[in-house]
């Protein structure tokens, strides 16, 4: 063991000093390509969520304008049978207030 660390001397150490600087150089660089790839990759998918984002919206506006629109028609139509329905009573009414005016004209009549 000892002979080992006698053999290791200035030169050797500063050449493995240089060797790990370089081997640190290398992975630092290695880092930066793979920081740099996940930016594009971050702003692809960025790019493509916002797409996304836009078809889901237009989605969305298409489906409430139907939705506006079926509701629309329903309301039409419930607003329809309500008028119906007050002219029926409208006229229910008034053959029952004509029957009755005239069975109490007949009742006057017989009563003189």
């Amino acid at each position: 063991m000892e002979a080992m660390r006698q053999s290791w001397s200035d030169d050797r150490l500063d050449d493995l000093n240089g060797r790990v600087d370089a081997l640190s150089d290398r992975v630092e660089a290695g880092f930066a390509r793979v920081d740099e790839k996940f930016e594009r990759q971050e702003e692809r998918m960025e790019r493509r969520f916002e797409r996304l984002d836009g078809k889901i919206d237009s989605k969305i506006d298409a489906a409430t304008l139907e939705l506006r629109q079926e509701l629309k028609e329903g309301f039409h139509q419930v607003n329809s049978r309500f008028d119906a329905m007050q002219q029926t009573m409208i006229r229910v009414g008034g053959g029952l207030i004509g029957v009755l005016v005239a069975s109490g004209a007949g009742l006057i009549a017989t009563q003189l």
